[in-house]
């Protein structure tokens, strides 16, 4: 795992944490609802929640990991496959976003530390649009050259859910202050992601 962490291109690495750091700042169903049990529940309560979602995120990653890896043995040009339909799903995804109103006024959260932690992973957990962001987003940063694939995507869940679970907590401590301010947000930062979503996948036509 570390041969593989060293292969990687370190400007690939960078670009994705730029990209991730963005992507988890975005005000979606997530932080929506770590931001409202941190105004139902106080600042513990948003960081739980925050919490379970990132377990959730795991979990997602490592069905990645074993899904892509049996992929890769059982299909021919399943890498090139992965990575093009992944692209699609991203410009579909950078559309929707760009007329997405911002997801934080509707947002209902926990007020007990135990049920923010458990709502927010089962709420990861048991949507199929997380499972198919990572299988869209992960494999547009890795090479074969780097080392297995596997390994490279599970280097880069744990990135993405470590620096999501700073963002998301960051979110759920501050929502109880700054929560009306935060919510008008959303609605530039969805404009912004969806130029990223856009990018990566015109980046990856291009090559």
């Amino acid at each position: 795992m570390l041969e593989t962490l060293l292969a990687m291109d370190p400007a690939l690495i960078l670009a994705f944490t730029g990209a991730g750091v963005l992507l988890n700042l975005t005000p979606g169903s997530d932080v929506a609802f770590a931001m409202a049990s941190g105004i139902s529940g106080g600042p513990r309560t948003g960081v739980a929640a925050a919490l379970g979602i990132t377990l959730g995120g795991l979990t997602h990653v490592m069905f990645a990991v074993l899904g892509i890896s049996a992929a890769l043995m059982a299909i021919p040009h399943a890498y090139d496959s992965i990575r093009y339909i992944g692209a699609a799903y991203l410009i579909f995804l950078a559309v929707k976003t760009w007329r997405a109103p911002s997801a934080l006024e509707k947002a209902v959260g926990a007020k007990r530390l135990f049920s923010a932690l458990k709502r927010g992973y089962l709420t990861n957990l048991l949507n199929p649009k997380v499972a198919l962001f990572i299988l869209a987003f992960l494999p547009q940063f890795t090479r074969p050259e780097a080392g297995p694939i596997w390994q490279q995507i599970l280097l880069l869940g744990l990135l993405f859910n470590a620096t999501g679970f700073v963002i998301t907590s960051a979110y759920g401590l501050t929502a109880g202050f700054a929560g009306n301010h935060l919510a008008r947000l959303g609605g530039t930062l969805n404009k912004i992601t969806a130029i990223v979503f856009g990018g990566l996948a015109a980046r990856l036509i291009w090559e």
